[in-house]
Formats: structure tokens, C-alpha cells, sequence
């Protein structure tokens, strides 16, 4: 499966965007899905994370109740909703798909990832 990401920005503090993360291929309901995201000089690291099946979903601690993973499998696409934006939020952000349904906030879980989508949060 191939991963498109979009609808990275610059936007001020306490703003929203929503990332979309299009899939190519074959069976994308069957895919976990998540997003990771990777500031300047930092590892990457966890954001949020929906099991296929939609019966689960993951979130770092500070993106909790700010940050919503979604999906519409008819588009094949995931979504991250992402408000109340902070400067620390600043990040290349990307999306990935796995066949796991376990250990969905680790990135070695994942095969397929986006080429990311650049997040800028000025104060």
C-alpha cells in the first residue's frame, strides 16, 4: 500500500488543521493505521493510532484531547484532526500502516509509511 500525506501548515498558536493520510492499493480497511511525527533534531515519536477495525484508538499522552484519528475506508484515507495547536506541536508528521492490531504506538510495528507533511505552529 502507498501513503500520501496532507494538509501540513503554518498556523498560530491555539489553531487547527486536520492531516489526511490517502492510500493506494488494495484493502485498506485490513490496515492499522497511525501517525508519528518528527521535530528538528528529535526522534521520531508517537501520535496517535486507530486498529483496524476501528475499535481502538492510541494517543500519546500530551495529544490527548486535543488530537483525533479518524477514517473513511469508502476513501481509503486517515484522518488527524489536530487542535488547539501549540509551538512544540511543530513536527513533520507522518502517517503509516500496519497488518498489527498490537504495539500500535511503536514505529518497527509499521511497513508502509508516508512521505510526511510539514507542521508549523508559530507563537
Amino acid at each position: 500500500v502507498q501513503l500520501q500525506a496532507s494538509g501540513g501548515g503554518e498556523v498560530h498558536t491555539g489553531g487547527s488543521l486536520r492531516l489526511a493520510c490517502a492510500a493506494s492499493g488494495r484493502a485498506f480497511s485490513t490496515y492499522s493505521t497511525g501517525w508519528f511525527r518528527q521535530a528538528p533534531g528529535k526522534e521520531r515519536r508517537f501520535v496517535a493510532a486507530m486498529s483496524k477495525n476501528e475499535a481502538s484508538t492510541y494517543y500519546a499522552d500530551s495529544m490527548k484531547g486535543r488530537f483525533t484519528i479518524s477514517r473513511d475506508n469508502a476513501k481509503d484515507t486517515v484522518y488527524l484532526q489536530m487542535n488547539s495547536l501549540k509551538p512544540e506541536d511543530t513536527a513533520v508528521y507522518y502517517c503509516a500502516a500496519t497488518k498489527a492490531t498490537l504495539g500500535l504506538s511503536f514505529d518497527r510495528v509499521y511497513k508502509y509509511w508516508g512521505q510526511g507533511t510539514l507542521v508549523t505552529v508559530s507563537s
